[in-house]
């Protein structure tokens, strides 16, 4: 899981800032003011292949982490116990092979 956080901070470091002030600007609103920014996070991320696949080992656990997120947008602190289940799958995720590959910065 670090080597994914690493790599999406080292590669999509912008847009994480950014949709990360979004949501901080608008705690009762965040999901649908910031879904653009949201999607830039989301296409940024998905083109590494170590995101990709902790993506689709965790999906379910993203999933629901996500639809708690939505419907309690103004109290996110609620989904706490969501998101460390999603992260407890990441750490299990097997990056054998694919955790050294990083994209050529442009």
């Amino acid at each position: 899981m670090q080597a994914a956080m690493n790599i999406t901070t080292k590669y999509c470091q912008k847009e994480l800032e950014e949709y990360g002030s979004c949501v901080a600007s608008n705690p009762t609103s965040w999901q649908e003011k910031c879904q653009d920014l949201k999607l830039k996070v989301a296409q940024c991320t998905s083109s590494h292949p170590v995101i990709r696949k902790i993506r689709t080992d965790c999906a379910n656990e993203f999933s629901t982490f996500e639809r708690c997120l939505r419907e309690n947008q103004s109290s996110a602190e609620t989904c706490q116990p969501h998101v460390t289940r999603f992260l407890a799958c990441a750490e299990t995720v097997d990056l054998s092979g694919i955790a050294n590959i990083a994209p050529q910065p442009t």
